[in-house]
């Protein structure tokens, strides 16, 4: 294993426990605070691309990931109104982020500065990503707690019993949200830049990541369960 694989491995392990550390100590409000964290940093790191795992991939996929997390919890533990704030809080801090991203390329940098290059190189793609991303994550992150409740409420009606199968609501909702995702992302944000199968490739690869980090974050629901009194 090589050390981009690695590194995905440690990130997934601990962002998933900042979530879980996040609620233990500060309740719904931390997992407010994380999807602000989250939805920003996740828009610069997209930026990135790597090799791993045999794939071509954005580094952006896991922070992403930590917002169904997020919303799946909240869902879980604190309901529906809860979990679409968070929504909304995610999709309000990202259109906030680009106002301001985009005002530090309107100031002249003095004959000093050494980072206004880099600054100018990165934040110049922000706003076309931003923009996919914002919109592309209210419509997801909508349907995701639409279809975690959706679930819920279906096999509650079939087993008489709220708190069975919280691993198929968990599961269900975030694979069909994130194959949404994949697609709607990667063709809103980068048509035009990759060749069609490039495109292809990083909606291949990005689910495939989904795929690992979504069956992994079910642990994570069921101590923030636990966490919250319930058995």
């Amino acid at each position: 294993m090589m050390q981009n694989e690695i590194l995905l491995i440690g990130s997934v392990l601990f962002l998933y426990g900042c979530v879980v550390l996040f609620y233990r100590f500060f309740g719904r409000s931390g997992l407010y605070c994380f999807t602000v964290l989250a939805t920003v940093t996740a828009n610069i790191e997209v930026l990135i691309m790597v090799d791993a795992f045999g794939m071509e991939q954005t580094l952006g996929n896991i922070l992403f990931a930590t917002t169904f997390l997020v919303t799946d919890i909240l869902s879980e533990c604190e309901g529906k109104k809860a979990a679409n704030r968070a929504v909304l809080i995610g999709f309000v801090s990202s259109a906030v982020f680009i106002a301001i991203s985009q005002s530090w390329l309107l100031y002249v940098p003095s004959e000093s500065d050494w980072a206004a290059p880099a600054i100018r190189q990165v934040f110049s793609n922000t706003p076309r990503l931003m923009l996919a991303s914002i919109l592309v994550y209210l419509a997801v992150q909508s349907f995701d707690v639409f279809a975690y409740h959706a679930i819920w409420k279906r096999t509650t009606d079939l087993c008489r019993d709220s708190r069975k199968f919280l691993w198929l609501r968990n599961n269900g909702s975030t694979l069909a949200s994130q194959l949404l995702n994949a697609i709607l992302y990667t063709f809103a944000a980068f048509w035009g830049i990759y060749d069609m199968g490039t495109l292809w490739n990083i909606v291949f690869s990005s689910y495939i990541i989904f795929i690992f980090t979504s069956l992994l974050d079910t642990p994570a629901v069921y101590i923030a369960r636990k966490l919250h009194g319930e058995s």
